[in-house]
């Protein structure tokens, strides 16, 4: 069937390879050699010519495929050839590489980029201040296209091409995505339909941190060529659509009318809740510096910041609207609002143990549902977020206010008694967590000796315990 040497426009490469050729045809073998120079980073024609870059993956991808189709050597020499001359690719980089056992091939700037390297770490063709990634895309793109370059690649609006975006070796996948679409935007801005995108590492420089793009002028044929199936690994497994940054809009399916709607009342009971929802945010707002102090110790310090967030949140809600009269009601709509609005493991947390204790509240207001209703939203948390007492969590100052508040299955139990006693447990055990070994949460990756203060979560629980009593 013949051989296919493809190879990249160094004068090392077209020796070495030009040997093996002479050499094998010498023997009797059918051999043809493709050089590949699809490099667009010099404005002057060199007598080199345009070295090879990562554009030549693309050239074996549509050799290999039709060669499985079972074409000559021949029409596969015509084809590659052409698409060879329909490609241009550009490398920018924020570092040179080190050759093992060697320097850097050349130094930057911190505030340096190289344009036009290739990929054996040699220096490129212009050095610029660091932009933006979609500045540094817009020249790079720019310069690809420009007709006063010597080595540019022709596009006008309305081409088809096949987008390369190449990691030359230090990028993470973050970088190269922020890249990949600012090239995605660039390109529609001027027109040009991005058939397919390609973006990962394909021809690296070992660990330079850079990117090069290729743009390959395709039509159906050879795009046929590039979706063709594969079993090289590192070929991404693409879907067979264009590249786009634009979004199909779909309609968002349209919500059926609610059957029961959340009562709201200005009785005695939508008055008593706004009165202790205003005073436990009170309690929040005022709490907002120490609970960020405490949690400094073990977590992000902004425990106090996200429960100010609740808060004012909350506050908000009970100004617009009197809040629902029902428990129920009640205790859903607030786990509704923390956890659009609070963020972070706190936000689910007390949007857990909201909704599950809502629960045992459905029709139901005696003494012994609010027990079950704790009973409840303790399990809650504990089923999903994996804590339980003694972890030094919030569920220390919970867990004790709950073995009080079983005291309200009794016959003739006093509520604000019982309550008064729960509050007590609460901040008792909060205080105890200054103790003890941290189980849960971001303070289980810290050493117990540096734990010197209570627990927040469980400082806060037992406060807003203190807020529903007064």
């Amino acid at each position: 069937a013949g051989t296919l040497l493809i190879v990249k426009n160094y004068t090392g490469d077209r020796l070495n390879f030009g040997l093996a050729l002479e050499r094998a045809r010498a023997e009797g073998a059918d051999v043809q050699m493709v050089v590949v120079g699809d490099d667009s980073a010099f404005t002057t024609q060199k007598k080199a010519g345009r070295r090879g870059l990562c554009g030549t993956v693309l050239i074996h991808k549509v050799a290999g495929a039709l060669a499985e189709a079972g074409a000559s050597l021949s029409e596969i020499v015509k084809t590659v050839s052409a698409a060879a001359k329909a490609m241009g690719t550009l490398g920018l980089s924020l570092s040179p590489c080190s050759v093992p056992g060697s320097k850097p091939t050349f130094q930057l700037a911190h505030d340096e980029m190289e344009l036009g390297l290739g990929i054996h770490g040699e220096a490129g063709v212009r050095r610029m201040k660091v932009v933006s990634a979609d500045e540094a895309v817009e020249t790079m793109l720019t310069h690809m296209t420009d007709p006063s370059n010597a080595s540019h690649l022709s596009l006008s609006p309305g081409s088809s091409v096949v987008l390369v975006v190449n990691n030359l070796g230090g990028l993470s996948y973050l970088e190269l995505g922020i890249v990949a679409g600012a090239a995605v935007r660039g390109l529609e801005s001027r027109g040009i339909h991005i058939a397919r995108a390609l973006v990962g590492s394909f021809m690296t420089a070992l660990e330079m941190a850079g990117v090069s793009l290729t743009l390959m002028l395709v039509d159906d044929e050879l795009l046929g060529l590039i979706d063709a199936k594969t079993t090289a690994m590192a070929w991404p497994s693409l879907a067979a659509a264009p590249a786009t940054s634009r979004r199909e809009e779909v309609p968002a399916p349209k919500e059926e009318l609610q059957t029961v709607q959340p009562a709201t009342s200005t009785g005695p009971g939508g008055q008593r809740a706004q009165l202790v929802l205003e005073h436990v945010c009170s309690t929040l707002l005022a709490m907002e510096d120490k609970l960020n102090e405490l949690d400094r110790a073990a977590g992000d310090g902004d425990c106090g910041h996200t429960h100010a967030r609740a808060a004012r949140a909350i506050q908000e809600w009970v100004h617009a609207r009197p809040p629902p009269a029902a428990p129920a009601q009640l205790l859903s709509a607030l786990a509704d609002l923390l956890l659009e609005e609070m963020g972070g493991s706190s936000g689910v947390l007390y949007g857990l143990f909201l909704t599950a204790a809502a629960q045992p509240l459905h029709n139901r207001s005696d003494l012994p549902a609010w027990a079950d209703a704790m009973d409840a939203g303790i399990e809650a948390m504990q089923r999903y977020g994996g804590a339980a007492p003694g972890d030094r969590t919030m569920l220390d100052s919970l867990c004790a206010a709950r073995e009080v508040l079983q005291a309200l299955r009794t016959p003739g139990a006093k509520l604000l008694q019982v309550l008064a006693t729960a509050v007590q447990s609460a901040e008792a055990a909060a205080e105890a967590t200054r103790h003890m070994e941290a189980g849960a949460g971001r303070a289980s990756y810290i050493s117990s000796a540096q734990l010197l203060q209570p627990d927040p979560g469980a400082v806060v629980a037992a406060a807003v315990l203190r807020a529903v009593l007064e």
